[in-house]
């Protein structure tokens, strides 16, 4: 089995020993198992399931979400799989009718309120999952003291100082981004019961928006004079505690927390196949593999998220994370369905309000 590596198009290729054999094309994202469309563990869940079942893979990431590259590509599709719809893009996927459901033997290890988030109908198969975070500075928590760590959108509001040293995406070009908004449209309707557009129009002048969840993440590096806070994950502390040096992770991460309560957004990521693929029986098993310890193993390690299959162990860097048992999912007030419907209009008037025109 060889690994080649196109990469001006983004394509990593299997080769099988006979090219009689079957071709399965993958759309993936570029970060799948690590940074690039091709980090060491893609030879470990595609060349091993080559091995096994003697077909050729093709793995390609497009430049733009997978939801519009299956949407674009509805009347002559060319990817059998896809890897990594979220709860944002897979109801639109959904929408578009470009998947084929499958209901997989793991799917009962697989926690039911993550699936529901996802993909209620099984077009979509969760496989990993975790909730959305604001990451902030041990010197920040220190300046606010300690109120950071149990705070919520609110205070970044009544503060200017605060809301200067958040960084957000934006989510009319960053996955992320669009995670957030929602994050916060859910808090502000189902918890505080207000105009969700009002955040957004308090912390405009002062917030620090980026185009790529990459770019904000790498920016935040807790040096002073730099922005001491950012949009992220609630497993950074475990990924920052994996490569430290034995000690405290210099940063920190918090859900909203509010009377007490802390409650959050959850990501959900997917695996689904494509409606014309040739392949549906490779492509079922390929997802059953997906699924297994054999790769779902290598997730809270690569993806720094939770793997879906509750049998798999973590690793004792999450125990620098937020539990997130102690989290209220803000989720079932926004379905899949309500997501698909809302979001055109949601990006818009976020919009109008980052140019000051609402």
């Amino acid at each position: 089995m060889t690994l080649v590596l196109f990469a001006g198009f983004g394509t990593y290729t299997y080769l099988a020993t006979h090219s009689s054999e079957p071709t399965i094309v993958v759309y993936a994202y570029d970060a799948l198992f690590g940074s690039g469309c091709g980090s060491p563990e893609y030879g470990a869940v595609f060349g091993a399931f080559a091995s096994a079942h003697h077909v050729h893979f093709e793995v390609e990431c497009p430049s733009g979400t997978l939801s519009t590259t299956l949407i674009n590509e509805a009347n002559a599709p060319a990817a059998d799989l896809v890897i990594g719809l979220d709860e944002v893009t897979a109801p639109q996927a959904e929408a578009a009718h470009v998947l084929l459901p499958y209901h997989s033997p793991a799917t009962p290890y697989l926690p039911p309120a993550v699936q529901q988030e996802l993909s209620p109908d099984g077009a979509v198969t969760a496989y990993e999952w975790g909730y959305l975070g604001i990451d902030f500075c041990s010197a920040f928590a220190n300046a606010t003291a300690g109120t950071v760590a149990h705070s919520a959108f609110p205070e970044f509001a009544a503060n200017s100082t605060w809301a200067k040293n958040l960084v957000v995406e934006n989510p009319t070009t960053d996955i992320t981004g669009e995670e957030f908004l929602l994050w916060e449209i859910a808090f502000a309707t189902q918890v505080l019961h207000a105009n969700w557009q009002d955040w957004w129009r308090a912390v405009a002048p002062n917030l620090r928006t980026s185009d790529r969840w990459a770019d904000a993440f790498n920016g935040f590096t807790c040096a002073r004079g730099t922005p001491q806070a950012v949009a992220s994950y609630l497993t950074d502390p475990a990924y920052a505690a994996y490569y430290g040096s034995g000690g405290p992770p210099p940063f920190n991460s918090t859900a909203s927390s509010y009377n007490g309560t802390e409650y959050g957004w959850r990501a959900a990521y997917g695996i689904g196949i494509v409606s014309g693929s040739a392949n549906v029986p490779l492509d079922q098993q390929f997802i059953d593999w997906f699924l297994s310890p054999s790769v779902q193993t290598l997730l809270p390690t690569t993806e720094w998220e939770y793997p879906a299959n509750t049998t798999i162990p973590l690793p004792p860097s999450f125990s620098a994370a937020p539990d997130p048992r102690n989290i209220v999912p803000l989720n079932d007030g926004l379905p899949p369905a309500t997501i698909a419907h809302e979001l055109p209009g949601w990006l818009d008037a976020w919009q109008k309000i980052e140019i000051g025109v609402a």
